[in-house]
């Protein structure tokens, strides 16, 4: 074994950094595994990047995203104040981090308060939280979801008694990945109001799902919501993510926040989505159509389809254990997301592409079987 470098501190050494899904360097693959949306963005938008490429590229863009903050605060029925822009919404996560947990090495006596250094989430979920708990150094609790990956109820939670409701921070992903499943506003509502601590529902999906949480962010001063503009909007290449919220805990997570945080171009693209959402709106239709289109027929080859809410299924192949099946389907030019977790060992998840892509998946499936 390697000796340790002593620069480095120990924490960091032991860290295992978040694993993004595979970018194929292999012309010719179908890309069904990191769930980005199958369409362009909109006309208008690439033509208000391409119009932004001129002598500001020597300037700082605006350094709290004034314009996008503002027409965000239009859409959600908020203010300004309620909005902060973040490097994705991976930036503004990792911002609560920081900004509302302790680390355990500042808890040096007894009556430091009760969950103040935990990151609290279920499993499985996205896989950056825990990431972001150890980063910090913060204690992690992860709590398992149901078996058929349904979030307990706060009943349940109270008689597993693992679930901490006075973490500093407790992170839902709804709908969650990887199961897809969407959460009713009420029972995550449910859970919002027993909780001490700041909470973050995370809805990177939920402009392909059937309700959404917004509301919660706007009522209760303990809760944030957030969004990004990767998955449904086209954007994953520049890197546009948001929290709505209290204007005091977006107040406290913007003293923190990189100076020049959101790049000019990024800002460009999203003002401009918000713009032409018509047109994206269509496009997440035609999504969702082929998800349930792709269900339909994975499960007449033999496969287990969680419902989902998302633009991406979790599914559980036959006959062959489900790493094969990743491996079988990329010698057929098709990527596809395995996970070794216990919980998702024996599903692909499986992005919504095109209904072409979709029904190359299919066809795919079939010469395997």
């Amino acid at each position: 074994m390697a000796k340790k470098n002593p620069l480095i501190r120990p924490l960091v050494h032991a860290l295992h950094a978040y694993v993004p899904g595979e970018q194929p360097k292999i012309k010719g693959l179908i890309k069904l595994n990191t769930n980005e949306n199958p369409y362009p963005p909109s006309p208008r938008v690439l033509a208000a990047v391409k119009a932004a490429v001129d002598g500001r590229l020597r300037l700082y863009p605006n350094p709290t995203a004034e314009t996008l903050r503002a027409k965000l605060a239009k859409l959600h029925g908020c203010k300004p104040e309620n909005i902060i822009i973040g490097n994705g919404s991976d930036e503004v996560l990792a911002l609560a981090v920081r900004g509302f947990v302790e680390p355990n090495s500042k808890l040096k006596n007894k009556n430091s308060k009760k969950g103040a250094a935990t990151v609290q989430y279920f499993t499985p979920s996205y896989s950056l939280y825990p990431v972001l708990a150890d980063t910090h150094g913060a204690a992690r609790n992860a709590v398992a979801l149901n078996a058929d990956f349904t979030m307990p109820s706060v009943a349940e939670l109270k008689r597993g008694r693992k679930w901490d409701f006075k973490a500093a921070l407790t992170l839902i992903t709804t709908p969650n990945a990887p199961g897809g499943r969407g959460y009713k506003t009420r029972e995550l509502e449910q859970l919002c109001r027993a909780m001490k601590g700041v909470v973050v529902l995370d809805e990177a999906y939920v402009d392909f799902a059937d309700e959404h949480a917004l509301k919660l962010a706007l009522k209760y001063p303990h809760v944030l919501v957030a969004r990004t503009f990767s998955k449904a909007y086209s954007l994953c290449f520049q890197r546009v993510g948001y929290f709505v919220g209290s204007a005091e805990l977006i107040a406290a997570l913007d003293k923190m926040r990189d100076s020049y945080n959101v790049n000019g171009l990024g800002q460009v693209a999203a003002v401009a989505t918000l713009d032409d959402l018509k047109f994206y709106r269509a496009n997440f239709k035609k999504i969702v159509a082929t998800r349930e289109w792709l269900g339909r027929e994975l499960t007449k080859c033999g496969f287990r389809v969680l419902p989902s809410q998302t633009n991406f299924i979790l599914a559980r192949p036959p006959r062959l254990p489900a790493k094969e099946w990743l491996q079988r389907l990329r010698e057929k030019k098709i990527l596809v997301r395995w996970f070794s977790a216990p919980e998702v060992s024996s599903y692909l998840r499986i992005t919504i592409g095109t209904q072409a892509e979709a029904a190359a998946m299919v066809k795919a499936v079939r010469a395997i079987l």
